[in-house]
């Protein structure tokens, strides 16, 4: 149903609509509804998370080793099980070779009581070879520590790089909700007076956004802390274990070669135990280290199925999207919508034109109200296509203003200024338009949000240059430290043999 007001004045009939339809009403409700199935609930219109992931097929420890066939799933205690497993080579050495030591320096012990070392005569060409071993692997020692050192630096820098991005996405998202929240807000107290009901419903969309922003935030801060944590733990453990036995490698070169004479017998068996130590934890790491590089390529993996399809893939349960096409739907309906609001009343405005004369018809075209959707089907939002001197529809209550009535004026003169309209329809037309407007203003969020277009731009960026990177500088951290752990067990097993020697000429 429409209210028109009629104006008379000294030279012509006017007549002009200000129109009250349900088109408003409905385009509230609308929003309300978009807000509450986008972000009320994350268990709806979410892809299947079985289509179009990556197969994973791995020995699982927690199923006596039957496989996991999977996907890149952190929630899933099975995943990580599977994923860690994959270090197995490292952990195994590491176990074997600290079990050969114990039993090792059980044997050497008994011997030594006994006193029943076997005697064997070598010649000058085993000392030989064996100092050259010695020298050989001491500098592939030396050298591999290098590298380690290298690559430690160059994972921690890249990991922390990759760590950024991805909580500056977290972070744009969070600020993207809070705008969406602050124009919610903003829209809840100017409709209050005449659609308390739907002021409400804006409350709770808005209480339930802000709850989504608070959980993202906590999200980041909480998650940024732990990788820091993590990342500054590995970077240091990597640091003070190739730091130590590089200290311990050069120093057992400078007794062997006494070039350092400060060294006793007794220091040179405990340079071999410690050692020893250094070397299970260099295997150890070496198992970690292949296992975050698993993880690594997992992760860009992930990344680049979630560029192609975030619906249907692994990241789903952790960053869900809406469906594309249902996410197309509903911007296409709130364009449908507001579009349909600013035609009626460009058409009321147009029946009220063709009632005037044409000096008037020069004025009035500048009222029209800038419709900054497409057509049918899509209603894209398009606010460069607007008409040349068309106003926002935000700025309708700037030109109501003139027209408007207030209650203080009398109605004679009213009528002799030109003044029809009352002051609680200019109230109640600048609530809808302001409202409208404020829509407008963060449609592009809204756009944001519901195609997870800042997911996705951070992960399109991250998959084709920061992940190659981090995934080559993790794989160069576990290259260095198996190089190490290999030529370490070499080191200590000739250092072994000459200080069995060494005790046998004794």
């Amino acid at each position: 149903m429409h209210s028109c007001g009629f104006l008379f004045s000294k030279s012509k009939l006017v007549r002009v609509y200000t129109c009250r339809n349900q088109a408003e009403p409905r385009l509230l409700l609308q929003v309300v509804l978009v807000f509450a199935v986008v972000f009320g609930s994350k268990s709806v219109v979410f892809g299947s998370l079985d289509d179009g992931r990556t197969s994973i097929n791995r020995p699982d420890p927690l199923r006596h080793l039957h496989y996991y066939h999977g996907s890149y799933d952190l929630a899933n205690k099975h995943y990580w099980a599977s994923t860690a497993f994959t270090g197995i080579h490292g952990f195994v050495i590491a176990g074997i070779w600290m079990l050969f030591g114990l039993a090792f320096g059980i044997f050497v012990i008994v011997k030594q009581r006994s006193g029943s070392f076997l005697s064997t005569g070598y010649s000058d060409r085993y000392y030989y070879v064996v100092s050259c071993l010695l020298l050989v692997f001491t500098v592939l020692a030396i050298t591999a520590s290098g590298f380690a050192y290298a690559g430690n630096h160059q994972s921690l820098k890249r990991t922390r790089n990759l760590k950024n991005s991805i909580v500056e996405a977290g972070e744009d998202a969070r600020e993207t909700i809070q705008r969406v929240v602050n124009t919610l807000t903003g829209i809840q107290y100017l409709l209050l007076p005449y659609v308390p009901d739907k002021s409400f419903q804006l409350n709770v969309t808005t209480h339930k956004l802000g709850n989504e922003s608070q959980t993202i935030a906590s999200f980041v801060q909480q998650s940024g802390h732990s990788i820091d944590k993590a990342i500054t733990t590995s970077y240091v453990v990597h640091l003070v274990v190739v730091t130590l036995n590089l200290v311990l490698v050069v120093a057992a070169l400078g007794v062997i070669w006494h070039v350092c004479l400060i060294f006793s017998y007794f220091d040179y068996s405990s340079i071999i135990l410690l050692c020893w130590i250094l070397t299970t934890l260099s295997w150890l790491l070496t198992g970690v280290d292949f296992f975050i590089f698993t993880f690594a390529a997992d992760t860009c993996s992930a990344f680049e199925d979630f560029v192609q399809n975030p619906q249907n893939n692994s990241l789903s349960s952790v960053l869900p999207c809406v469906d594309s096409s249902y996410s197309t739907q509903l911007l296409a309906e709130i364009g449908f919508t507001i579009s349909g609001v600013i035609k009626q009343i460009n058409s009321k405005v147009g029946d009220a034109i063709w009632s005037l004369g044409s000096d008037d018809k020069e004025v009035l075209k500048f009222w029209k109200i800038c419709d900054p959707f497409t057509q049918a089907p899509n209603y894209s939002y398009a606010p460069q296509l607007c008409a040349e001197g068309a106003i926002k529809i935000g700025d309708l209550p700037n030109v109501l203003e003139s027209f408007t009535c207030y209650n203080q004026d009398s109605a004679e003169s009213c009528k002799n200024e030109g003044k029809f309209v009352s002051e609680s329809n200019y109230y109640k037309a600048s609530a809808y338009s302001g409202s409208i407007q404020k829509i407008l203003d963060i449609y592009p969020d809204l756009r944001s949000l519901a195609e997870c277009t800042v997911v996705k731009f951070t992960f399109s960026d991250v998959m084709p240059r920061q992940c190659k990177f981090f995934r080559v500088a993790v794989k160069r951290l576990w290259l260095s430290m198996l190089c190490l752990s290999i030529f370490m067990v070499v080191l200590v097993l000739i250092w072994v043999a000459k200080h069995v020697k060494k005790g046998e000429d004794g």
